[in-house]
């Protein structure tokens, strides 16, 4: 089956319908600028097939616009579903059932594993939609500006696979994995995701289908030892709580929230990127019961 089919019956199957990658649109613009940019061939007689033409309206006014909303929408959905999925693993007592009452979830490790897994499907199958449509662009441009718009994307905080959440459901999953409650439910995606200690330095790998692979470093690069009470800067990288504090000139009371729009990453030195820090609690919690085995 092709992936286009199958992604469309996978976002046709959802029971709530979910932000996703106009895939079959996409390549409608794209099948259209195909048709555009060959006419302009056969006009002109010679046409340098090396980049697309720097004004291309098709592309400039139509597809990266289109691809880039889409993105956000994706990455917005997952973070949010993300976070109350693992809000109501990490509740207690009357909080959690009331949590399980609002959001009317099921009360179960099997639900919370469910979902999870589900928002990783999610997000892989919506990654992988994203780097094929990009592809399909540079070849039907004879252009690398696909491969630019991701790394652009990246910078903006739009690639899926970068978010910290993505991180966490990781953790969440290793966490939960001691369990003797499973699913026949469960697709596999977690079987090769690991907390491993390399000379000492902790990373979290996992390998996915379609040669998806993750691999987070868990060294604090500030202390370089493994991230104590981790937190993860808009920008992606990982450092222990009190060394980000200090690092963005706020105390551990105040928090990453009060920092300067000034203040900047210590690491690749953007700017902006405290105020929106996620506090990686499931790691944590993995990295605790790792590091003192």
């Amino acid at each position: 089956m092709k992936f286009c089919k199958k992604y469309q019956e996978y976002m046709q199957g959802q029971e709530k319908k979910l932000p996703g990658v106009g895939f079959k649109k996409l390549k409608k613009i794209l099948k259209k600028c195909r048709t555009d940019f060959q006419s302009k061939k056969d006009v002109n007689g010679i046409l340098d097939i090396q980049t697309c033409p720097h004004h291309c309206p098709v592309c400039d006014g139509t597809f990266f616009p289109s691809l880039l909303k889409e993105m956000s929408d994706v990455v917005g959905c997952f973070n949010e579903r993300a976070q109350k999925l693992l809000e109501l693993h990490l509740a207690s007592g009357f909080r959690k059932y009331f949590i399980w009452f609002k959001g009317k979830l099921q009360g179960s490790h099997v639900a919370l594993i469910q979902e999870g897994n589900d928002l990783v499907y999610y997000a892989l199958i919506n990654a992988i939609a994203i780097r094929k449509i990009l592809k399909k662009y540079d070849k039907v441009h004879y252009s690398k500006q696909g491969q630019a718009f991701r790394a652009q994307a990246q910078s903006m905080h739009m690639e899926i696979l970068q978010s910290p959440w993505l991180c966490e459901l990781m953790a969440f999953h290793i966490n939960l994995r001691g369990t003797k409650v499973k699913s026949e439910k469960n697709p596999a995606l977690f079987e090769g995701c690991n907390l491993t200690f390399n000379d000492g330095k902790p990373s979290l790998s996992c390998d996915l289908f379609d040669s998806v692979e993750l691999d987070i470093d868990l060294t604090c690069s500030i202390c370089l030892d493994t991230a104590f009470d981790p937190v993860s800067l808009t920008c992606g990288h990982i450092f222990c709580y009190m060394r980000a504090c200090s690092a963005a000139s706020v105390t551990i009371v105040d928090g990453l929230k009060a920092a300067e729009p000034k203040e900047k990453c210590p690491l690749c030195r953007e700017a902006g990127v405290y105020e929106g820090a996620v506090h990686l609690d499931e790691l944590s919690i993995l990295l605790r019961r790792r590091v003192r085995k």
